[in-house]
Protein backbone atom coordinates (compact mmCIF):
# COMPACT_ATOMS: atom_id res chain seq x y z
CA UNK A 1 0.00 0.00 0.00
CA UNK A 2 1.32 2.93 -1.09
CA UNK A 3 -1.20 5.77 -0.62
CA UNK A 4 -4.26 5.96 0.96
CA UNK A 5 -7.20 8.96 1.26
CA UNK A 6 -8.58 8.29 4.67
CA UNK A 7 -12.33 10.11 4.93
CA UNK A 8 -13.11 10.71 8.42
CA UNK A 9 -16.92 10.90 9.69
CA UNK A 10 -17.51 14.75 11.47
CA UNK A 11 -19.81 12.62 13.61
CA UNK A 12 -17.38 10.08 14.45
CA UNK A 13 -15.03 12.58 15.48
CA UNK A 14 -17.39 14.24 17.92
CA UNK A 15 -17.27 11.13 20.03
CA UNK A 16 -20.36 10.71 22.66
CA UNK A 17 -21.29 14.54 22.46
CA UNK A 18 -22.43 14.00 18.78
CA UNK A 19 -21.45 17.80 17.90
CA UNK A 20 -18.17 19.35 17.92
CA UNK A 21 -14.88 18.06 19.00
CA UNK A 22 -13.87 15.09 21.27
CA UNK A 23 -9.73 15.76 21.27
CA UNK A 24 -9.04 12.63 22.63
CA UNK A 25 -10.92 10.70 19.87
CA UNK A 26 -9.02 13.38 17.48
CA UNK A 27 -5.70 12.35 18.87
CA UNK A 28 -6.26 8.95 18.68
CA UNK A 29 -6.63 9.23 14.98
CA UNK A 30 -3.68 11.55 14.58
CA UNK A 31 -1.19 9.11 16.79
CA UNK A 32 -2.85 5.93 14.70
CA UNK A 33 -2.29 8.24 11.22
CA UNK A 34 1.58 8.72 12.53
CA UNK A 35 1.99 5.03 12.66
CA UNK A 36 1.20 4.78 8.71
CA UNK A 37 3.46 7.87 7.92
CA UNK A 38 6.29 7.01 9.41
CA UNK A 39 6.14 3.26 7.57
CA UNK A 40 6.14 4.86 4.62
CA UNK A 41 2.54 5.39 3.69
CA UNK A 42 1.33 8.91 1.75
CA UNK A 43 -1.86 9.51 3.78
CA UNK A 44 -4.20 12.58 2.38
CA UNK A 45 -7.68 13.11 4.66
CA UNK A 46 -10.95 14.23 4.08
CA UNK A 47 -13.48 15.36 6.86
CA UNK A 48 -16.67 15.57 6.91
CA UNK A 49 -18.58 18.47 7.74
CA UNK A 50 -21.83 17.12 10.16
CA UNK A 51 -20.41 17.58 13.51
CA UNK A 52 -21.20 21.14 12.71
CA UNK A 53 -23.86 20.99 10.04
CA UNK A 54 -26.81 19.89 8.88
CA UNK A 55 -28.25 22.37 6.87
CA UNK A 56 -29.78 20.26 4.02
CA UNK A 57 -32.72 19.15 6.73
CA UNK A 58 -33.40 22.30 6.78
CA UNK A 59 -36.47 23.33 4.76
CA UNK A 60 -35.75 27.39 5.43
CA UNK A 61 -32.31 27.69 3.91
CA UNK A 62 -31.20 27.91 0.23
CA UNK A 63 -29.59 24.18 -0.66
CA UNK A 64 -26.61 26.04 -2.23
CA UNK A 65 -26.43 28.31 0.63
CA UNK A 66 -26.63 24.82 3.01
CA UNK A 67 -24.03 23.61 0.53
CA UNK A 68 -21.82 26.20 0.97
CA UNK A 69 -21.83 26.33 4.89
CA UNK A 70 -21.43 22.66 5.06
CA UNK A 71 -17.92 23.23 2.51
CA UNK A 72 -16.78 25.71 5.33
CA UNK A 73 -17.62 23.51 8.00
CA UNK A 74 -15.16 21.11 6.75
CA UNK A 75 -12.64 23.37 6.82
CA UNK A 76 -12.89 24.08 10.43
CA UNK A 77 -12.67 20.73 10.87
CA UNK A 78 -9.40 20.16 8.88
CA UNK A 79 -7.64 23.35 10.19
CA UNK A 80 -8.63 21.85 13.38
CA UNK A 81 -7.82 18.42 13.06
CA UNK A 82 -4.47 19.41 11.03
CA UNK A 83 -3.45 21.10 14.66
CA UNK A 84 -3.83 18.29 16.23
CA UNK A 85 -1.86 15.79 14.08
CA UNK A 86 0.99 18.93 13.70
CA UNK A 87 0.72 18.26 17.96
CA UNK A 88 2.13 14.39 17.46
CA UNK A 89 4.88 15.06 14.93
CA UNK A 90 2.95 15.19 11.89
CA UNK A 91 3.97 18.10 9.04
CA UNK A 92 0.39 18.90 7.03
CA UNK A 93 -1.12 21.02 4.82
CA UNK A 94 -4.96 22.21 3.51
CA UNK A 95 -5.76 22.42 -0.25
CA UNK A 96 -9.07 23.57 -0.96
CA UNK A 97 -10.78 23.86 -4.32
CA UNK A 98 -11.40 27.79 -3.62
CA UNK A 99 -9.51 30.65 -2.19
CA UNK A 100 -9.27 31.01 1.83
CA UNK A 101 -7.19 33.73 2.29
CA UNK A 102 -4.17 32.38 4.18
CA UNK A 103 -6.01 29.70 5.78
CA UNK A 104 -5.31 27.26 3.41
CA UNK A 105 -3.76 26.70 -0.38
CA UNK A 106 -5.18 26.11 -3.40
CA UNK A 107 -5.65 22.36 -4.89
CA UNK A 108 -3.51 20.94 -7.27
CA UNK A 109 -2.67 17.48 -8.23
CA UNK A 110 1.11 18.12 -8.37
CA UNK A 111 1.00 20.38 -5.19
CA UNK A 112 -0.21 17.23 -3.34
CA UNK A 113 1.60 15.01 -5.03
CA UNK A 114 4.84 17.77 -3.95
CA UNK A 115 3.58 17.19 -0.27
CA UNK A 116 2.86 13.55 -0.73
CA UNK A 117 6.55 13.45 -1.52
CA UNK A 118 7.51 15.14 1.89
CA UNK A 119 6.17 12.64 3.87
CA UNK A 120 3.54 15.55 4.78
CA UNK A 121 -0.51 14.42 5.64
CA UNK A 122 -2.49 16.34 2.99
CA UNK A 123 -6.04 17.55 4.05
CA UNK A 124 -8.78 17.99 1.41
CA UNK A 125 -11.06 20.48 2.22
CA UNK A 126 -13.89 22.16 0.69
CA UNK A 127 -15.28 19.21 -0.57
CA UNK A 128 -15.86 19.34 -4.39
CA UNK A 129 -16.24 23.51 -4.45
CA UNK A 130 -19.58 23.27 -5.77
CA UNK A 131 -23.43 22.76 -4.21
CA UNK A 132 -24.95 19.68 -4.34
CA UNK A 133 -22.40 16.89 -4.26
CA UNK A 134 -21.19 15.51 -0.85
CA UNK A 135 -18.16 15.20 0.72
CA UNK A 136 -18.67 11.63 -0.28
CA UNK A 137 -18.07 12.62 -4.02
CA UNK A 138 -15.39 14.98 -2.55
CA UNK A 139 -13.60 12.17 -1.42
CA UNK A 140 -13.67 9.73 -4.47
CA UNK A 141 -13.20 12.85 -6.78
CA UNK A 142 -9.40 13.76 -4.89
CA UNK A 143 -8.44 10.08 -4.34
CA UNK A 144 -8.88 9.65 -8.42
CA UNK A 145 -6.79 12.72 -8.80
CA UNK A 146 -4.13 11.99 -6.92
CA UNK A 147 -3.85 8.57 -7.48
CA UNK A 148 -5.15 6.79 -4.24
CA UNK A 149 -4.48 2.96 -4.01
CA UNK A 150 -7.97 3.10 -1.49
CA UNK A 151 -10.29 4.93 0.11
CA UNK A 152 -10.38 4.28 4.23
CA UNK A 153 -14.11 5.31 5.26
CA UNK A 154 -13.64 5.57 8.98
CA UNK A 155 -17.07 6.22 10.30
CA UNK A 156 -19.73 5.94 13.35
CA UNK A 157 -20.99 2.45 12.35
CA UNK A 158 -18.50 -0.33 11.75
CA UNK A 159 -19.04 -1.83 8.04
CA UNK A 160 -21.84 -1.77 5.72
CA UNK A 161 -25.42 -3.27 6.28
CA UNK A 162 -28.49 -4.02 4.49
CA UNK A 163 -30.29 -2.10 6.64
CA UNK A 164 -29.40 0.49 8.94
CA UNK A 165 -28.02 -1.43 11.83
CA UNK A 166 -29.19 1.87 14.14
CA UNK A 167 -32.77 0.99 13.33
CA UNK A 168 -33.12 -2.90 13.15
CA UNK A 169 -30.63 -5.05 15.22
CA UNK A 170 -31.70 -7.88 12.24
CA UNK A 171 -29.42 -6.07 9.69
CA UNK A 172 -27.16 -8.23 7.97
CA UNK A 173 -23.25 -7.09 7.75
CA UNK A 174 -21.36 -7.17 4.82
CA UNK A 175 -17.54 -8.99 4.67
CA UNK A 176 -17.31 -7.86 1.36
CA UNK A 177 -19.73 -6.52 -1.67
CA UNK A 178 -19.34 -5.12 -4.80
CA UNK A 179 -19.32 -1.42 -5.78
CA UNK A 180 -22.75 -2.76 -8.67
CA UNK A 181 -24.22 -4.12 -5.29
CA UNK A 182 -24.17 -1.30 -3.41
CA UNK A 183 -25.74 0.99 -6.37
CA UNK A 184 -28.38 -1.33 -7.18
CA UNK A 185 -29.26 -2.16 -3.48
CA UNK A 186 -28.36 2.02 -2.68
CA UNK A 187 -26.65 0.65 0.32
CA UNK A 188 -25.38 3.96 0.92
CA UNK A 189 -21.81 3.64 1.66
CA UNK A 190 -21.51 6.58 -0.14
CA UNK A 191 -24.17 8.60 -2.24
CA UNK A 192 -24.52 7.35 -5.50
CA UNK A 193 -22.69 9.90 -7.62
CA UNK A 194 -19.86 8.92 -5.18
CA UNK A 195 -20.61 5.62 -6.13
CA UNK A 196 -20.71 5.79 -9.66
CA UNK A 197 -17.22 8.03 -10.05
CA UNK A 198 -15.57 5.08 -7.86
CA UNK A 199 -17.27 2.68 -10.07
CA UNK A 200 -15.98 4.23 -13.85
CA UNK A 201 -12.64 4.98 -11.98
CA UNK A 202 -12.33 1.38 -10.01
CA UNK A 203 -11.77 2.62 -6.76
CA UNK A 204 -12.00 0.54 -3.73
CA UNK A 205 -13.05 1.29 -0.57
CA UNK A 206 -12.62 -0.08 2.46
CA UNK A 207 -15.31 0.58 5.63
CA UNK A 208 -14.89 0.26 9.23
CA UNK A 209 -15.86 1.73 12.52
CA UNK A 210 -13.84 5.00 13.62
CA UNK A 211 -13.97 4.48 17.34
CA UNK A 212 -12.62 0.59 17.32
CA UNK A 213 -9.67 0.51 18.57
CA UNK A 214 -6.61 0.70 16.57
CA UNK A 215 -8.99 0.47 13.59
CA UNK A 216 -6.79 2.82 11.46
CA UNK A 217 -3.67 1.01 11.85
CA UNK A 218 -5.96 -2.53 12.25
CA UNK A 219 -7.04 -1.97 8.94
CA UNK A 220 -3.84 -1.36 6.97
CA UNK A 221 -2.22 -4.08 8.93
CA UNK A 222 -4.32 -6.64 7.30
CA UNK A 223 -6.41 -7.07 10.98
CA UNK A 224 -10.16 -5.79 9.16
CA UNK A 225 -13.58 -5.98 10.84
CA UNK A 226 -15.00 -3.72 8.56
CA UNK A 227 -16.28 -4.11 4.79
CA UNK A 228 -14.73 -4.14 1.31
CA UNK A 229 -16.16 -2.70 -1.52
CA UNK A 230 -14.62 -4.19 -4.68
CA UNK A 231 -14.71 -2.82 -8.01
Amino acid sequence: MRRILLKLSGEALAGEKKTGFDEETVRGVALQVKQLVDDGIQTGIVIGGGNFWRGRSSETIDRTKADQIGMLATIMNCIYVSEIFRSVGMMTNILTPFECGSFTELFSKDRANGYFSENRVVFFAGGTGHPYFSTDTGVVLRAIEVDADVILLAKAVDGVYDVDPRTDPAAKKYEEVSIEEVIAKNLQVVDMTASILARDNKMPMWVFGLNQKDSIVNTIKGQFSGTKVTV
